[in-house]
């Protein structure tokens, strides 16, 4: 007795001996638990994951998967050794195989196609040396989707309550099913064994109930989402014949008229049966489809009871159609009122084309007015850049008188006039106090007032001299002898006193000068004689303003003393000592 107790304690104590070497040289890579539980679909590949991590001075020598049995006992699948390769037993054989090309070092065990006979418990047997043997257990679940099915029936219209349609799954788990539909109507389902389920949906058949939805949702654990079987209901009812014209009124000559049989019902009927007042139709009509076509022009004999006959698999209808036929057609300007829409649609597209073709004459009527105003314009502002350009010209050409009307022949007596002016030359007014030179006439001051063409106050040498006037004496004689030889020197005819821009015109044009045309500046006649337009600008070349003046008073004073206006004409007055000078003949 003692002896075996002893050899109890000492068996006791190497399995606990073993259980140490074991924690302390080896482990399960995966799976890391003793017991593991796997979930696996039907007809899907199956991993049942086994890896031993062997530690140093250990060396895995063997794998083997069993199954157990329900009856406790286990089935070996397949064995694999270091040496010797793997081998596979029983009805396993072919249908399983490790994941690893080296079992020893991954022992994961693959079943390609899964069945629903490969749920169970699965033991990984790893055999080493030194240290023994090692296990770990799968327990494995295989799920089975479900097959569905649905089987509609026809109702027909005025049936009882019935079973409208039936819908059928099986799978591991039992699913669930489900009715998507807006019909009233009462669902049942029944579970079977196997994992079968159905459902029933029952309903009182109406016609409008025909072709509305009735869907079966199928629920199942190993589906994301619930799976739809569409359906569309069907009733069945029988047809309701119905006639109607096309052709609007009906009289005698009427084009392509149609009578239309429309049947209704479902199934839609397929034989359609026409019937005139109880017989066979007129010669000439024939029906095509649901439709009585006259295929000729309506004649008065056509009128009478026309019969429509109409049958599907459900029932028979029929109706009757009366037709009357006038001799014309009620419809006067009916042209005008079948075509009032293209009328009013052409005379719309009409308006529009006349409005754009107004904005189009309006907007161009307007660019052109807004050019040639803005062409005269510039046409303006040209003539006035070009006045003002030839203003300079015209001073420079007439420096004694501003009026544009003298004639072109004068301007270069007008030149002889500038020299003398720019050679500050001046005539001495001569001391005819109370004689000719005292302006009168209408160039007569009021009140014996003796005043000059501006209507200034002459003022009168008194005779009182000073030694400023005698100097000014000595200049106006060496003035006056510079004159007169100027004037020998520029062929002046001793005819007359005045320069050749003074004589008139008609003389000029006496002396073989021939016709000119008239020049702006010349004076009209009738117009007032401006003196001062002959007045040449002084140039004060001497460089004393004194000076100046006294020579501008000295050459208007003697215009008015020698000259006087007859007929648009300014000519010499008569006097004893008076020197005619020859015009001269200007080349332009």
């Amino acid at each position: 007795m003692e002896l075996a107790e002893q050899r109890a304690t000492c068996l006791a104590l190497l399995f606990l001996v073993v259980a140490c070497v074991q924690g302390d040289f080896g482990d399960f890579v995966e799976p890391s638990q003793l017991h593991t539980s796997l979930l696996s679909l039907a007809e899907s590949q199956t991993k049942l994951p086994c890896h031993y991590q062997a530690q140093e001075g250990q060396k895995v020598v063997q794998v083997s998967w069993y199954k157990e049995l329900p009856d406790g006992s286990k089935d070996q699948i397949i064995t694999a050794h270091f040496k010797e390769g793997h081998t596979e037993f029983g009805r396993y054989s072919g249908r399983v195989r490790f994941e690893s090309s080296s079992p020893t070092d991954n022992s994961a065990l693959l079943i390609p196609n899964t069945e629903d006979s490969d749920e169970g418990s699965y033991t990984c047997h790893i055999s080493t040396f030194p240290y023994g043997n090692f296990e770990r257990h799968i327990q494995l679940t295989v799920w089975t989707l479900p097959i569905s099915s649905l089987e509609p029936v026809d109702l027909v219209e005025g049936q009882s309550f019935r079973i409208a349609a039936t819908c059928r799954a099986v799978g591991r788990p039992v699913p669930r099913l489900s009715w998507d539909t807006d019909l009233p109507g009462q669902s049942q389902n029944r579970t079977s064994e196997g994992g079968s389920v159905s459902s029933y949906y029952s309903l009182h058949p109406l016609r409008s109930m025909n072709g509305k939805k009735l869907d079966c949702l199928v629920w199942h654990p190993g589906l994301a989402e619930p799976r739809r079987i569409s359906n569309r209901l069907v009733v069945q009812y029988p047809p309701d014949a119905t006639i109607s014209s096309r052709s609007g009124d009906w009289y005698v000559g009427l084009q392509k008229a149609e009578l239309l049989c429309d049947s209704g019902g479902y199934p839609k009927p397929q034989n359609i049966t026409w019937t005139w007042k109880g017989g066979a139709l007129p010669d000439g009509v024939s029906v095509v489809g649901g439709k009585l076509v006259f295929e000729r022009p309506v004649r008065m004999n056509d009128s009478g009871a026309y019969e429509c006959f109409v049958k599907n698999n459900v029932g028979v209808d029929k109706t009757e159609y009366m037709l009357r036929i006038a001799e014309t057609s009620p419809r006067k300007g009916g042209f005008f009122e079948d075509n009032l829409l293209a009328i009013i649609i052409g005379a719309a597209a009409a308006a529009l084309v006349v409005a754009l073709v107004i904005i189009i004459l309006l907007v161009n009527h307007y660019h052109r007015h807004r050019n040639k105003k803005l062409e005269m314009e510039l046409s303006e502002k040209a003539m006035e850049i070009n006045n003002l350009s030839r203003q300079p010209s015209f001073r420079r050409l007439n420096s004694v008188s501003t009026d544009p009307r003298v004639p072109s022949e004068d301007y270069a007596a007008l030149r002889v006039d500038s020299r003398m002016k720019n050679s500050q030359m001046s005539l001495e007014r001569p001391n005819y106090r109370g004689s000719q030179s005292t302006l009168g006439g209408k160039w007569g001051p009021p009140g014996g007032v003796e005043v000059d063409e501006l209507g200034r106050p002459v003022v009168w040498n008194d005779g009182r001299e000073s030694p400023r006037g005698a100097e000014m004496d000595g200049e106006k004689d060496e003035r006056r002898r510079r004159v007169e030889s100027y004037l020998k020197s520029s062929n002046m005819s001793l005819d007359s006193g005045l320069p050749s821009s003074l004589v008139p015109l008609k003389a000029q044009q006496d002396d073989g000068v021939g016709p000119r045309e008239p020049d702006l500046g010349h004076p009209s006649e009738g117009d007032s004689p401006r003196v001062e337009d002959w007045t040449p600008a002084l140039s004060g070349e001497g460089g004393q303003e004194d000076d100046d003046s006294s020579n501008s008073y000295q050459i208007s004073e003697a215009l008015n003393n020698h000259f006087y206006y007859s007929n648009g004409l300014l000519r010499p007055k008569p006097h004893s000592n008076a020197i005619l000078l020859q015009p001269r003949t200007q080349v332009v």
